[in-house]
């Protein structure tokens, strides 16, 4: 069974999910898989390693930093794989591939999907892939490879459009708390929250994840009360930035949700 599967299938009664986001190759070319490794030591859920990109349209700042800095030290595509190789007898935990699409379709669909099979990769997040050609180019190959590919909706996705992607798709579906870029938030006012509410009474049939903003206890429960789980980024990849390590930054991290 796919290993994101299996994580919500085994779900206990009351466990709420944290997953956290990334840049590979960040702060040093050599950091992904101790980063992973540091993750999976700490009690994260699963991971969502971020492809560096000289474009990445749904990034805050901190992120595009991130990025930025990881394209100067040296990370690609090919290293990405590289590295994920060496670790994947020590990971456990799911990790997904966080990447836009140009860099996937120059890398080639067929042999991404093939390079993540062989590097312990059990998904893909593409913010930019259009859901017709998700579901004409890319889920026929992803699936021939027992690869979930994670579909994000937002406060301005239709009801049907939900329901189509929720059909359609097999993982989980990632809620974007806003339409907004990423980016930690102090709290989720009564719109964000309403929106939440009205995912959750909709009885989807794949779990849901709760990502963008999410940096402290109050955004943090929000979340958790309204889905599966929660995905932070951006106030992570901050923490591993100024700490420079994985372990400090996640203490910092679970500091951080408890206020």
């Amino acid at each position: 069974m796919n290993k994101i599967n299996k994580l919500f299938a085994d779900k206990q009664p009351g466990k709420k999910f944290l997953s956290l986001y990334f840049c590979a190759g960040y702060p040093t070319l050599e950091a992904t898989g101790d980063v992973i490794k540091a993750m999976e030591r700490r009690g994260i859920d699963f991971v969502e390693v971020g492809i560096p990109f000289s474009d990445p349209l749904a990034d805050g700042p901190v992120i595009q930093a991130a990025a930025t800095a990881a394209i100067k030290n040296g990370m690609t595509v090919r290293t990405l794989f590289a590295q994920l190789r060496e670790i994947k007898d020590e990971v456990n935990i799911p990790l997904i591939l966080m990447g836009y699409l140009n860099p996937i379709l120059h890398y080639g669909i067929e042999a991404f999907c093939r390079e993540c099979v062989e590097s312990g990769v059990s998904g893909m997040i593409i913010p930019d892939l259009p859901f017709d050609d998700y579901l004409t180019q890319v889920k026929p190959i992803a699936d021939r490879y027992d690869l979930r590919v994670i579909m994000l909706i937002t406060p301005e996705t239709s009801e049907e459009r939900i329901r189509f992607i929720d059909d359609n798709t097999d993982g989980f579906i990632y809620m974007v708390s806003s339409a907004a870029i990423t980016g930690a938030q102090q709290s989720f006012d009564e719109a964000r929250q309403q929106y939440f509410r009205h995912i959750d009474a909709m009885q989807l049939r794949n779990p849901r994840m709760i990502g963008f903003g999410i940096s402290n206890a109050q955004t943090l429960k929000a979340a958790q009360d309204n889905a599966a789980g929660a995905i932070i980024g951006s106030k992570f990849v901050q923490l591993l930035g100024e700490s420079g390590d994985a372990d400090k930054a996640l203490d910092r991290l679970f500091e951080a949700l408890k206020k």
